[in-house]
């Protein structure tokens, strides 16, 4: 339920509209614009009665939000969320691109992907550190020291680090390191890690699970959202289908049906939607047309000796042409890689 204030609204009068809501037992969401403030009641709100806040002094009306999800929905809050990533804005005009290798293998090859990578256009480093593997038997990262090189590189290029986290228990000692959590989709539905990463100020990126709906992947965002954190980036990377001949099946469809429903920005994983090097610039250049908000690439020096997902890992000039195919593309539906003419 959203409660939006009168442009005159006194600071007593908005107080007041939060203490009813909290009586209630609900959770209270504020946001003050310039224009206009809105407070949302958050929580189970549908055998309450609305006409009880209409006559409050300072309210202007008040709304019911349809969608399970409340604070990811456009009804909460219809404009596009945007935030700062060291400089670079998330969900504006110009398009996120983030590329490095599915793992930090060694300090040599992060950096020296980092500084290829960035060469080419992309404006944030990816590296797993620790990787959640089907197998136990595979290789499952290089853990903290891992976290080291990724923070070196940064140094180096200046590209703000997107690394996964498996568990709540990580969150101390990778936010010392990275600037972008990554919520793999095995993880989409752990729920104890979403309310912890509620708690903080970084920015989350939450990835689809493999055969997530998408109210599931809006409904695990709002748990993040619900906690206080409101940096979550969505990213679609391929669902699970009975279809064999690539890894998972890339969802385009989801690009514009989350675009209409939520704020947030949303991005695209070619990598791991395909599963193959060879289709990863067609379904990159797709997922811009269909508007996503930037692009998600695996991206190694040398994929042939990968210590994982090596088939699916594009060599840097390869991923140098496909950044300026999509540099184009963007520019004819009014957006663009910043590094990219």
């Amino acid at each position: 339920m959203m409660i939006i204030m009168k442009s005159n609204a006194t600071p007593k009068q908005i107080d007041h509209v939060i203490e009813r809501i909290k009586a209630l037992g609900l959770n209270v969401h504020l946001s003050q614009g310039v224009e206009a403030t809105i407070i949302g009641a958050i929580g189970e709100t549908h055998n309450i009665n609305i006409d009880q806040f209409e006559v409050l002094d300072g309210v202007d009306f008040v709304k019911r939000i349809t969608q399970p999800f409340k604070l990811a929905s456009r009804q909460f809050y219809p404009e596009d969320s945007k935030y700062a990533l060291d400089g670079f804005t998330v969900g504006g005009k110009d398009l996120l691109i983030i590329a490095g290798p599915c793992s930090v293998e060694s300090r040599s090859q992060i950096i020296e992907t980092a500084i290829a990578v960035k060469k080419a256009g992309a404006n944030a480093l990816r590296g797993g550190v620790f990787k959640p593997r089907t197998s136990p038997y595979a290789f499952q990262g290089i853990g903290e020291e891992g976290m080291e090189y990724l923070a070196e590189a940064r140094e180096i290029t200046g590209l703000p680090v997107v690394a996964e986290i498996m568990s709540q228990i990580q969150i101390e000692e990778m936010v010392k390191f990275v600037d972008v959590l990554q919520v793999g989709a095995r993880s989409m539905q752990n729920f104890n890690l979403l309310r912890a990463l509620g708690e903080i100020k970084k920015p989350i990126l939450l990835k689809r699970g493999l055969s997530a709906t998408i109210e599931e992947l809006l409904m695990s965002a709002e748990y993040i959202l619900a906690g206080g954190n409101n940096q979550v980036i969505l990213c679609e990377r391929g669902i699970r289908t009975f279809e064999t001949s690539t890894r998972n099946t890339t969802d385009i469809n989801a690009i514009p049906v989350l675009k209409n429903l939520t704020h947030l920005p949303v991005i695209l994983d070619p990598s791991h939607s395909t599963g193959y090097s060879e289709y990863v610039g067609p379904v990159a250049r797709a997922a811009i047309a269909a508007g996503a908000d930037g692009l998600m690439v695996e991206v190694h020096l040398h994929p042939e000796s990968a210590l994982s997902d090596g088939k699916q890992s594009l060599k840097p000039e390869k991923f140098s042409e496909i950044i300026q195919q999509v540099g184009q593309i963007a520019k004819i539906i009014g957006r663009q890689i910043p590094c990219v003419q």
